[in-house]
């Protein structure tokens, strides 16, 4: 009897992924949150003086993208996504990497600049929890990323969630845990918040990181300052910065998201 139930349990999960169509993207909803998104354990892993909102997974809504190419037999990477808006929106020509890379895609909605810093984490890690359990995944290529203020959340979700996150592309937006000055010592970026050290020496050693900025992106001596000041001053072993000729504060073309993942992936 015990058995005939798990196996109910297991068909009722992979039967929700298999509703999933390859190259179409689908709208995909969790009924649990791991303990990582316990109000407690945010707090503690961002020293964080207040108390996080009231949160509910089962209420809230993901977009999910698996590649035309995709195997469930096969290992893939997943791709977290954390939007400045309420819509996960991506470059539509990002999907062809995702797909020549092997990534799933997802994202939450309603997980803009406007919203809790701390739901906008809880949904990241709820979505790298929940997919794992309807997918097979590759632990090592499991990237959180984002755009502006979406990319200031997944920057800080790559050091204090060091342990789920090993890899982070931030795109035009990253926050740093020490107070920075700019190349030009005439700015000074304060810190965003505090990491707990058991984290900060896991992402030191062994997470990578890749800062995308633009030319013309507003948050170009921000960003240059975290790298410089920030990440490989304190030491951190796998960072690389990408500066984009002419490039304003807009997400970056295809050419450059695969660079980035390439680099993520080299580091594995």
């Amino acid at each position: 009897m015990l058995r005939f139930v798990l196996l109910l349990c297991l068909s009722a999960i992979f039967g929700h992924a298999a509703d999933l169509k390859p190259g179409v993207r689908s709208t995909i909803t969790f009924q649990e949150s791991p303990p990582h998104s316990d109000p407690l354990e945010l707090k503690l892993r961002l020293s964080a003086a207040e108390t996080p909102p009231t949160y509910d997974v089962k209420k809230e809504t993901f977009d999910i993208l698996l590649p035309k190419n995709y195997r469930a037999s096969e290992p893939y990477g997943l791709f977290i996504w954390i939007s400045a808006s309420d819509k996960p929106t991506i470059p539509a020509e990002w999907e062809a990497v995702f797909a020549d890379k092997k990534f799933i895609f997802i994202g939450a909605n309603k997980s803009g600049n406007p919203r809790s810093v701390f739901d906008r984490m809880r949904l990241a890690i709820d979505a790298n929890y929940n997919v794992r359990q309807i997918a097979s995944i590759d632990h090592a290529r499991v990237y959180v990323s984002g755009f502006s203020g979406g990319a200031r959340v997944a920057s800080m979700l790559g050091v204090c969630y060091a342990d789920l996150f090993p890899g982070t592309l931030c795109c035009m937006g990253v926050n740093f845990y020490t107070d920075l000055l700019s190349a030009d010592g005439k700015q000074t970026f304060r810190l965003n918040y505090l990491p707990h050290d058991e984290f900060t020496q896991i992402a030191k050693a062994q997470c990578r990181y890749v800062l995308i900025t633009g030319e013309k992106d507003f948050n170009l001596p921000n960003t240059q300052a975290v790298f410089e000041n920030g990440f490989k001053k304190e030491g951190f072993k796998a960072v690389e910065l990408m500066n984009i000729p002419g490039q304003g504060h807009t997400p970056p073309k295809a050419e450059w998201l695969k660079k980035a993942i390439e680099f993520l992936d080299a580091g594995k």
